[in-house]
């Protein structure tokens, strides 16, 4: 998002469980168009709660699980804000081979960029953010 749209928008990455590690292979393909998670840490709902991040100051919550969602649902049931449902491929377990894994990863990242373009624009120009 970041890479897309600079910081025209606060953005926070947060799961139904904290897995605290990146896989590996989510690294790797986002490395592939210049994009740094080795350092990126997930984060839980309830952490982002407890570290201050009020979810009612959210305008949108993108769920990319059913799990998500649900649980977006209900954590925000009492705030007015948008909560989308992206269905994307869950690449892990998928393949068997080290380039087969790639692949699913690189089609759900590709997934994932595709949906921010329809739903967000085009990206911003360097200059603009």
């Amino acid at each position: 998002m970041k890479m897309l749209y600079g910081q025209r928008a606060y953005v926070q990455s947060a799961g139904v469980k904290n897995d605290m590690e990146i896989d590996g292979f989510s690294v790797a393909v986002c490395n592939e168009l210049g994009i740094e998670l080795s350092r990126h840490r997930s984060r839980s709902f309830e952490e982002m709660q407890e570290w201050g991040d009020d979810l009612s100051q959210f305008d949108l919550i993108v769920a990319l699980s059913p799990a998500s969602q649900r649980m977006a649902l209900e954590l925000t049931r009492l705030h007015h804000l948008e909560i989308e449902y992206w269905p994307i491929l869950d690449p892990t377990g998928l393949g068997e081979s080290r380039e087969a894994k790639l692949a699913a990863y690189r089609q759900a990242r590709d997934q994932i960029r595709d949906r921010m373009l329809a739903r967000f624009g085009p990206p911003v120009e360097e200059g603009q953010v």
